[in-house]
């Protein structure tokens, strides 16, 4: 019945969507996915709606409100995006936008500072490794009749379902980011590189012949194929539901009917993967300085991301200089709270205008100007409209990952872009497997010490453990050491207890 479900709350949201279309993992200048919505244009969406707050800012004061992101890193070109953005912002709902885009390198250390030294801002985005611990430790403001009351097209263009998977105990303390809501991953490959070495890449879905058809090109080619950033290939722990504690290595399999809690660095598919993947950073294959890189590789012959495979004409390929780019499914398409909590956005719990920063997040994902504006740039300089209504890229500079903001649905199609690529989202979604445990939460409350301890050990290591850049067989160890130290099992028996009493 659970599937059946949520077979309908996707095909539902697509409905209510109506000629809008939808997204991808990372965003623009990062791996991401990214579409339109079938050629509505900003001037319609300009006159047609946003969010019933039309001139709200002629009679009443601006504010200005701080958005934090991750990205690459701020805008060459800043300051004239922001003489675009505000004056429509301040005319529409009576606000200035100040953005700090924080480079993925420094991420994970500029939003410890943030969070924990009680820094201003007013909204942050947030996913499901850092969601449940915000929340608990106080970090963002209860908005659950809020939005309601000051956003109402935005809550009602959200599907009453991913405001349930964001919700912590009843309450909601975020807006998610309405898209794909299942998780699918694709080798995404140069496809005239592969041809010119002979590599069947179209029939390459898991690691062993991955390394076999990259030995090939870096022996032919003589640099390294794989460029990995930091993360590396921390998505193979995204096939475990981390129940909503923010741990990565801690989980139910989507698939173990049993629901076991465990530790993925346990399993042996993974540890049989990782251990490929150290032998091809040992051999060249991946970048040597894979732990330490970020996403801003100008150009890639293989990598991996999660999406649907038209992201690979409509952006992947693209964003990183790839002319022929194709992308192969890897692995099964899941649907978990997780993947709905893969990007929202949340409100600081002492931010001095609320009611504000949703009218923003409300236009965002209502209104077609502001959208393409964040998501593609700076007009005249990034991109420009066609007579058509599409967008024309002019770069690849914009460094704001779109995939942070807000709904893909009414970001304006790309000139390149012949179909709208929500029919192939609205299939995975259909198509999508439930993680048993979808729905779960897990209230974290009696083991946030624990949590934020063995997170400090899964920080340490997850950069040169995922880039192979550490024998798997040396390193598991000794990350499982620390993390019985640091409470690990304390947390696990929590967990399962949970997971029982939840049936």
């Amino acid at each position: 019945m659970q599937k059946k479900k949520w077979i309908a709350i996707a095909l539902a949201g697509v409905l209510s969507a109506g000629a809008l279309a939808g997204c991808g993992d990372s965003g623009a200048g990062g791996n991401a996915a990214s579409v339109g919505n079938g050629g509505q244009t900003a001037a319609a969406t300009e006159s047609s709606g946003s969010g019933g707050t039309e001139a709200a800012g002629a009679t009443e004061e601006v504010v200005t409100l701080k958005w934090i992101q991750v990205g690459n890193g701020m805008p060459s070109n800043y300051e004239a995006w922001l003489e675009q953005i505000n004056p429509y912002l301040e005319e529409k709902i009576g606000v200035n936008l100040e953005m700090e885009i924080v480079p993925w390198a420094d991420w994970d250390n500029r939003r410890s500072v943030i969070v924990n030294s009680g820094e201003y801002f007013d909204i942050l985005f947030t996913d499901q490794t850092r969601y449940n611990s915000e929340v608990t430790t106080g970090v963002f403001l209860d908005i659950t009749d809020m939005v309601q009351e000051a956003a109402p097209e935005l809550y009602s263009f959200i599907p009453e379902d991913y405001w349930k998977a964001v919700s912590v105990s009843g309450s909601v303390y975020a807006v998610p980011t309405y898209k794909d809501s299942s998780m699918t991953y694709y080798f995404i490959w140069d496809a005239d590189m592969a041809e010119k070495y002979g590599v069947d890449y179209q029939n390459i879905n898991n690691f062993e012949d991955l390394a076999a058809a990259l030995t090939t090109i870096k022996d032919g080619e003589g640099t390294a194929p794989w460029y990995m950033s930091r993360n590396g290939a921390d998505f193979l722990a995204g096939y475990f539901d981390q129940l909503g504690a923010g741990l990565p290595v801690l989980g139910v399999k989507y698939d173990d009917a049993g629901k076991q809690v465990v530790n993925p660095l346990e399993d042996t598919e993974i540890m049989r993967n990782l251990e490929l993947i150290h032998q091809m950073y040992t051999d060249g294959i991946i970048n040597g300085d894979a732990p330490t890189s970020d996403d801003s590789n100008g150009y890639r012959t293989f990598f991996v991301a999660q999406g649907w495979s038209g992201a690979a004409k409509s952006n992947w390929g693209p964003n990183n200089g790839i002319e022929n780019c194709e992308a192969v499914q890897y692995a099964e398409t899941i649907i978990s709270n997780t993947s709905v909590r893969g990007s929202m956005n949340g409100i600081y719990s002492g931010c001095k205008y609320p009611e504000k920063a949703l009218q923003l997040l409300q236009l965002v994902n209502t209104d077609t100007k502001v959208r393409d504006l964040l998501y593609y740039g700076v007009e005249g300089e990034n991109f420009e409209y066609t007579e058509e209504g599409k967008v024309e890229r002019l770069n690849e500079d914009w460094s704001m990952a779109g995939y942070t903001q807000g709904t893909f649905f009414n970001v304006s199609q790309l000139s390149s872009v012949e179909v709208n690529e929500w029919d192939e989202v609205r299939e995975l979604n259909a198509n999508a497997v439930p993680s048993v445990m979808l729905g779960f939460d897990m209230d974290t409350s009696a083991v946030e010490t624990e949590l934020a301890n063995c997170r400090a050990v899964y920080e340490k290591y997850k950069s040169e453990l995922w880039t192979g850049a550490r024998d798997p067989q040396e390193l598991i160890p000794v990350i499982l050491s620390e993390l019985d130290a640091a409470g690990w099992e304390t947390i696990r028996e929590e967990a399962q207890r949970q997971v029982d009493a939840a049936g």
